[in-house]
């Protein structure tokens, strides 16, 4: 059995701080600190605690060359416990899965980095809620209160005399959809988006407007968004709650045929479901149209390869998506919303995704907006909510 080490692997020294009264009554500071080896592998996706003969064997291999195992007989309990943790791969049967693991991320060209921050920053099973109720952190006083003062909110570099003001011109229909550019967090779950208006905001967002067919096997799309390279990686997965004539479900939007793809729905109620994918925020839940933004890794990766700007273009392209969903949505008199708060992990399992490969970014989504607002928005110039006189 030949044997080598993972693709990839970050190794932090990590301390835990705990009160312990026999180390106060013993004439400490009263606090223990347990400190630990904890390895990061981008392809497992979990953390491991290492021990230091771990740590070091790890440090001694060559992701790349190969070694016969029999040449470390002296540890091979250690060598045996890295292989079940999948940060050493062998080359036997035995040990196939942990290997198909590592050499999937290998042939993605990730950069080792990005990988280790996508890998390790993904949720699962969270509830941003109860942890801002937890935390005293719901409002923006109570923030205040326990964070104390934010950075101030628009940085000066000069003195106000060597201020060169700019004209404010009148503004034109576009300023005016700018103004109405508000994120919603009311949704009306009564009233259906009408077919032509979805249909309408996903050509305008989503949709591929033309080609270039550099060979057969080699397209380069035309978006509405500006995307790293030309690739336009990001897969747009839907969850429909109120559109007329679509069935309420998951889909896949094809953004060349402009048209949605049916996806095996979660077998449970669908709003039930939502609430998971986005962290139980409630204000979102309700959204006609959900819009998961899945970047395909590896479109973009075959020509950044291991580049380290490759997974800063793709999320940057998130928000160029959904900017212009925004004004399409503001547009057709919809509201619109993204978040960053989503549980990853179930949505790659609900539509099928290997995050090596394709991965869920943030969501975002539209609809109407509710006749009462419920929960707080963001709208200081009262171009969406008019206050009520009194």
């Amino acid at each position: 059995m030949r044997i080598r080490r993972c693709a990839v692997v970050y190794l932090e020294p990590r301390e835990q701080v705990e009160f312990d009264l026999s180390v106060l009554l013993g004439g400490g500071d009263g606090l223990r600190r347990d400190r630990r080896w904890m390895a990061l592998a981008p392809h497992l996706g979990a953390e491991v605690e290492v021990t230091g003969a771990e740590r070091e064997l790890l440090g001694e291999l060559s992701p790349g060359q190969w070694v016969e195992a029999d040449a470390l007989a002296d540890r091979r309990d250690i060598v045996e416990r890295l292989l079940r943790e999948g940060l050493l791969v062998a080359d036997t049967d035995e040990h196939g899965a942990m290997r198909a693991r590592d050499e999937t991320l290998r042939g993605t060209y990730w950069h080792p980095l990005a990988a280790t921050l996508h890998a390790f920053t993904r949720w699962t099973g969270v509830d941003t809620v109860q942890n801002q109720k937890d935390s005293g952190t719901e409002t923006a006083v109570k923030m205040r209160d326990v964070l104390g003062a934010p950075p101030v909110e628009a940085a000066r570099r000069a003195d106000a005399n060597a201020l060169q003001k700019l004209p404010r011109l009148a503004p034109t229909s576009f300023d005016d959809l700018l103004a109405r550019r508000t994120t919603c967090r009311n949704f009306d779950p009564s009233r259906k988006v009408p077919f032509e208006t979805f249909a309408q905001v996903m050509q305008r967002v989503f949709a591929a407007q033309a080609e270039v067919r550099v060979t057969d096997d080699t397209v380069f799309l035309k978006k509405n968004v500006p995307s790293g390279g030309g690739l336009h990686p990001m897969e747009c997965y839907l969850i429909v709650q109120h559109v007329e004539g679509v069935e309420p479900g998951l889909y896949h939007y094809q953004s060349q045929e402009h048209a949605l793809e049916p996806v095996a729905g979660p077998g449970r109620p669908l709003r039930e479901f939502v609430m998971d994918m986005v962290a139980q925020q409630h204000w979102f839940a309700d959204a006609h149209v959900i819009v998961l933004l899945s970047p395909r890794f590896d479109r973009t990766f075959w020509k950044y390869r291991h580049h380290a700007k490759g997974y800063r273009v793709i999320a940057l392209e998130g928000g160029h998506l959904s900017q212009t969903l925004y004004l399409a949505a503001t547009d057709a008199g919809l509201g619109a919303f993204i978040t960053g708060a989503i549980n990853e992990v179930e949505l790659e399992q609900a539509f099928g995704l290997n995050p090596i490969h394709q991965g869920a970014l943030a969501i975002c989504g539209f609809g109407w907006r509710g006749q009462v607002m419920e929960t707080a928005e963001l709208d200081p110039a009262e171009r969406v909510w008019v206050k009520a006189d009194g």
